[in-house]
């Protein structure tokens, strides 16, 4: 391989675009002799990751060692209160069912029993109701303005997002 692809290869691999099969001749390329004198300081990274991958964790006890560390940190573990959540969600419901008594007794304050009709001429009350309707159209309008730029961000989000599980699944590997 020349040293413009393995170049090449190389700004696509900083980039993470590079496929698998890429990687695997870069990794093939500097773990041969014959490096460029341009390129050793890159064939000691990729030889640090081959030596990293092949070193055992912590003699084999790892595992052991986390464990033990995981029962000291919590010998009894976590111990949920049954009677102080039910009082916690008794507690609520009682919030809520006084707001709603309260909230009903003012509306029926603010409104009598019978509304009576606040316009004598039906063509005014009709121009008032265009009124109304109108400023409601166009809060609805700003609201679907502003709800298209969120529309924008949710999107940038899943391209990033599919961008990071793309790199999580080459790391991996």
């Amino acid at each position: 391989m020349d040293s413009r692809q393995i170049e090449s290869l190389l700004e696509k691999y900083w980039n993470c675009d590079t496929s698998l099969e890429e990687e695997k001749q870069l990794k093939a390329f500097f773990a041969a002799e014959n490096v460029p004198p341009s390129l050793k300081e890159t064939a000691e990274l990729f030889s640090y990751f081959q030596n990293q991958r092949q070193r055992p964790l912590a003699d084999g006890r790892f595992d052991a060692n986390i464990l033990k560390k995981l029962k000291q940190a919590s010998p009894e573990g976590n111990v949920i209160k049954m009677f102080s959540n039910v009082a916690k969600i008794a507690a609520g419901v009682v919030v809520l069912a006084a707001a709603t008594y309260m909230v009903r007794q003012e509306v029926r304050k603010s409104y009598p029993a019978e509304v009576a009709d606040t316009y004598s001429d039906p063509k005014l009350a009709l121009e008032e109701t265009k009124k109304a309707l109108m400023l409601i159209s166009k809060g609805f309008g700003k609201a679907q303005k502003e709800a298209s730029k969120i529309e924008l961000f949710n999107e940038a989000e899943r391209r990033i997002k599919g961008k990071q599980d793309e790199k999580k699944v080459i790391s991996n590997i």
